[in-house]
């Protein structure tokens, strides 16, 4: 081997080394380059540059190429030639026909091997040769990269001008622009140093991300060899937003006959590799210490397929891919057309995929979106997870009325004829699936998609145009959607539902058919009423029993229903809406019916716009009337139930419960409205809503609020009995509460309260307790009494005068509480006057009035702080005039001491008239004393006591009198319904408290006349007969 030193020109190396790489050019390489000698330097300095002109790298290149082409010959010869007897020939070549082959491959691999330890200067050339190749096949490839991506992006703009062609304002004289200076101006990729330095994976996953995809099919074809193991991870590196159109020469392809995938045509640059690259050549350089040609690959981490993938793995990686698109972007485009490219390159397994995808891009693309929110992200995986009902929603999901129609038509039928073909290819025929799914849409939509739909399916359309073609089925939807809804604010578009109908010329029915639509319509009732197991009857439900009815029953349903939707509007109109199941769960329930009515008089005047004239009143009293009828078919209509004298009775009530009473009278006295109603019916309405306001007012005063529409409301009315003694009533409450009672402390009585009182005359004991001078005002009081009830219970008027005396007596009103004893007994007198001996009227009263007067004035008359022992003899006297036999020894016993205080104290007083008296005139007539009241009844008693003669028997331990008196009267006032003790005090307390304690010099003096068992029966006998009581 001849070799060349550069001492001769030392100053070409060091030039050459000073120049930069942007200073190179063709002159430098062949001044300074080309005139050395020695080859190892001057190729090792073609491979150290790297430049961005493609000319002047293309001359280092083919520099370096040609002074390592002997050293790459020499290297070739000594691996066909054995190890011992190598020779050179001095110009490096030799007649390879004369050579002998060795028998096999590591003989020649042992004799390279050790050629390059030999020749360590040709084995750094071989590993330099190697460089420059592979930098050449890269030059190449970058100069068609730069050659044809700018005329691929020229071409475009070429067919745009195209079209303009002939514009009139286009200078003639220009000339079109040349595609050479295009081609020229167009900007690399890459920088070549890089694209050349750079491992070629990388730089294809570079222009895969940047989407240059014309660079990226030259890299690929021209560098097959060492691209194509990583041809998944450089397509992995294309943008998913990308179209496959746009690469559709990259994707993978499938070779059916083979059922793998195609491995694709390479286009080297050369088609036989130099020796240099040949694998032994490779390893021989590695065992003799040289660095290898190439530098490492960083591709570690790429997963490699050297080998074509077979159809299953192959169309497993389309479907990863296409689900990365859409999961990663939401691009739907873009996986279809990847899906569509695949089924174009024969993929197998990707059908259902592609017709997936093409119903998800109408669903993306085509189906209507929200305006305001964000689009909702889809995958093939949640569109697979979905049920098709809620894919048909999502398809619906901001359709309007006016498109729905023409979305279902577009975009619900293709997607409903798929599943019913997949049905078909699976073996599983179902001619009924897409219109029960549709079907089941509808039964779940808004009334008023229901109705557009509804629009586009009437009877008079072609029947290719019409979403629901079947007449029956579009009742039975019209039926189940309609009595399934709960809406009570849609009665126009109920109403657009209806006349979209089909109707049928069926015969008249005869009595069967009658009956057996009415049973179709009871039962119908029953099965939308709530249960236990199906709380609600959703339309669904309906739809499943309206599927078996026959044409008349379907026919009788709709007359039903178009009766049940004119009483829907009215009901709607006055405020009292209801659902149209309603009218079927009420059909046979008269209570649901007088209920809705009752709240249709009454809500009325609530609604916005309130009833005010009383043509108002007679347009609700018409539309109620109207709902108690029938519907021209003999359909029932909401208050079928009930009579016309039902509603007038209700309308009446609601009109009363308003407080319209001024319009209330002329209705009922008007000639154009027949209230036909009895005066006794028109008095009770009118006494329950005035009772209803009273029990409704919080204050009792009857001046305003409930109770003076309570008293009002007793104006309309005829005045009767009733109705006065109502009116009284709230005049009693009214005076009640001004006295302010209370129900607890610091809370006034109620209305509630007085009216539920079952004693009322404890409400005149609390007025009585809690006001000091009530009791003064006697007359009032005894009104107050009439008004609550009493006015014709004289027993009322008795326990009252009792109360007033007992309460002037606690006041030390010892004249107000004698006046009202005396009224008292006046009182009961009289009652006894109205009920003579032998008569029935009415024993009882007089048995209750005599007990409370006897017991008042044997209290009143034992009273020690009572002033007047005539009155108290009086009052004593009226108690023996009223009590029963058997209490006469009580009373005598209190009576006694007092007689004898009075005849004590009157011959006292005679005695003193005798001593300072003057002497009369013996022609003096002497004066006679008449005897009235208290004085009469005591003489009268004392001549008739005078003609019994009793022993006095002394049995010890005999009763105290007046306890026995005490004890009877606790006995009898148990049976009072008031109290005595108002202010804590009561008269048996005093009595008892008194004898116990002997505060009085007159309880000694009683005790003293005590008589034994025996006498106090012989008196009681004597006395008895002596007032004429029986012998009992």
């Amino acid at each position: 081997m001849s070799t060349a030193t550069t001492s001769a020109l030392p100053n070409l190396a060091a030039q050459w080394t000073a120049l930069s790489d942007d200073d190179v050019s063709l002159d430098n390489v062949k001044q300074l380059l080309e005139p050395i000698r020695d080859d190892l330097w001057v190729s090792a300095a073609c491979a150290d540059r790297f430049l961005d002109d493609a000319t002047v790298q293309r001359s280092l290149l083919d520099l370096g190429l040609d002074r390592t082409g002997a050293a790459a010959s020499r290297a070739r010869s000594a691996a066909v030639r054995p190890t011992r007897g190598l020779s050179e020939s001095v110009d490096g070549s030799e007649d390879d026909e004369d050579i002998s082959i060795p028998s096999n491959s590591r003989a020649r691999h042992a004799s390279l091997a050790a050629y390059f330890s030999d020749e360590t200067a040709d084995a750094q050339l071989c590993r330099i040769r190697a460089i420059l190749l592979d930098r050449l096949d890269r030059l190449n490839t970058f100069v068609q990269i730069c050659r044809e991506a700018p005329a691929a992006d020229e071409d475009e703009e070429e067919t745009i001008d195209e079209e303009w062609e002939d514009d009139p304002w286009a200078d003639g004289a220009a000339e079109p622009p040349q595609a050479t200076a295009s081609k020229s101006a167009g900007k690399p990729p890459i920088p070549l140093p890089t694209f050349l330095a750079s491992d070629l994976v990388e730089i294809a996953c570079l222009l895969a991300l940047q989407e240059n995809f014309t660079a990226l099919r030259i890299l690929m074809e021209r560098h097959a060899s060492t691209l194509w193991p990583f041809r998944f991870a450089i397509l992995d590196c294309i943008p998913e937003y990308a179209l496959a159109s746009e690469y559709r020469g990259l994707l993978p392809s499938f070779e059916l006959t083979a059922d793998t995938e195609q491995r694709p045509l390479p286009k080297p640059w050369r088609e036989e590799p130099d020796f240099v690259e040949t694998p032994d050549c490779t390893q021989a350089l590695k065992e003799c210490g040289i660095a290898p040609p190439l530098p490492p690959s960083g591709n570690d981490h790429l997963h490699s397929v050297p080998e074509p993938l077979p159809a299953s793995e192959l169309t497993s990686w389309y479907t990863r891919r296409i689900d990365y698109i859409i999961s990663s972007t939401g691009m739907v485009d873009a996986a279809l057309s990847l899906v569509q490219h695949a089924a174009s390159q024969g993929v197998p397994g990707l059908d259902e995929a592609g017709e997936d995808l093409t119903l998800v891009a109408r669903l993306v693309y085509d189906a209507p979106q929200a305006e305001t929110s964000a689009a909702e992200d889809w995958s093939l995986e949640m569109w697979r997870s979905m049920d098709p009902a809620d894919i048909i929603r999502a398809y619906l999901a901001h359709t309007t009325e006016e498109t729905v129609a023409h979305d279902i038509q577009r975009l619900v039928m293709p997607y409903l004829f798929v599943l019913e073909s997949r049905a078909e290819r699976a073996g599983k025929p179902d001619a009924s699936l897409p219109t029960r799914l549709l079907y089941d849409y509808i039964l779940n939509a808004p009334l008023g998609i229901v109705a557009a739909i509804f629009e586009a399916s009437k009877p008079t359309l072609p029947q290719g145009r019409r979403v629901i073609r079947d007449d029956e089925a579009m009742a039975r939807l019209a039926l189940a959607c309609l009595y399934g809804s709960d809406r009570i604010d849609e009665w126009p578009t109920m109403s657009r539902i209806f006349e979209c109908l089909p109707a049928w010329d069926t015969p008249e029915e005869d009595g069967d058919e009658a009956d057996e639509a009415d049973t179709t319509i009871a039962s119908l009732g029953a099965f939308v009423t709530p249960s236990a197991t199906r709380p609600r009857a959703t339309p669904s439900d309906l739809l499943i029993f309206f599927t078996p009815l026959p044409t008349s029953s379907l026919s009788r349903a709709l007359d039903v229903l178009d009766v049940h939707l004119e009483s829907g509007e009215i009901l709607a109109r006055w405020s009292v809406p209801a659902p149209l199941r309603w009218f079927l769960q009420s059909n046979s329930n008269i209570s649901e019916q007088r209920a809705r009515a009752n709240r249709m008089a009454r809500r009325a005047n609530a609604s916005d716009d309130k009833l005010e004239t009383q043509e108002d009143w007679e347009w609700l009293l018409e539309d109620m009337l109207k709902l108690s009828g029938s519907g021209e078919s003999g359909s029932r209509s909401a208050f079928c139930l009930l009579s016309k004298d039902d509603i007038i009775r209700i309308f009446l009530s609601g009109l009363l419960s308003t407080g319209n009473f001024d319009i209330a009278k002329k209705l009922l006295h008007s000639s154009s409205v027949q209230l036909s109603l009895d005066h006794q019916v028109v008095e009770d309405i009118c006494l329950a809503c005035s009772q209803e306001f009273y029990d409704n007012a919080t204050s009792g005063n009857y001046h305003f609020g409930d109770m003076k529409l309570a008293y009002d409301c007793l104006d309309v009315p005829v005045p009767s009995e009733r109705i006065i003694q109502e009116k009284e009533f709230i005049e009693a409450t009214s005076r009640l509460c001004s006295f302010n009672l209370t129900s607890r402390p610091g809370i006034p009585i109620s209305p509630i309260e007085i009216r539920l009182t079952k004693d009322r005359l404890s409400l005149v004991s609390r007025v009585l307790s809690s006001n000091n001078d009530a009791y003064k005002h006697t007359e009032v009081i005894l009104d107050l009494v009439h008004k609550l009830g009493f006015r014709h219970d004289p027993v009322a008027a008795v326990k009252t005068l009792a109360m007033l005396a007992e309460t002037a007596l606690q006041s030390d009103d010892y004249p107000r509480a004698y006046a009202a004893a005396a009224q008292m007994v006046d009182t009961t007198l009289a009652l006894r006057a109205s009920s003579p001996a032998g008569s029935a009227a009415e024993p009882s009263q007089v048995e209750a009035a005599s007990e409370v007067c006897w017991l008042t004035c044997f209290q009143l008359g034992r009273h020690p702080e009572l002033p007047d022992v005539p009155q108290k003899l009086a009052l004593l006297a009226r108690a023996l005039e009223f009590c029963p036999a058997e209490k006469l020894p009580d009373i005598l016993t209190a009576w006694r001491p007092l007689e004898a205080d009075d005849l004590a104290r009157r011959r006292e007083s005679l005695a003193s008239r005798k001593r300072g008296a003057r002497r009369v005139s013996n022609n003096a007539v002497p004066r006679q004393r008449t005897l009235y009241g208290a004085d009469a009844v005591t003489a009268s008693l004392a001549s008739r006591l005078q003609s019994m003669h009793m022993p006095e028997l002394h049995i010890p331990h005999s009763p105290d009198a007046a306890a026995l008196a005490g004890k009877a009267f606790s006995h009898v006032a148990a049976n009072i319904p008031f109290s005595f003790g108002g202010r804590g005090r009561s008269y048996m307390s005093d009595d008892v408290e008194r004898e116990r304690s002997g505060s009085r010099g007159r309880a000694a003096a009683d005790g003293a006349h005590v008589v034994s068992e025996q006498a106090s029966r012989v008196l009681q006998k004597g006395i008895g007969w002596l007032l004429g009581a029986d012998d009992e």
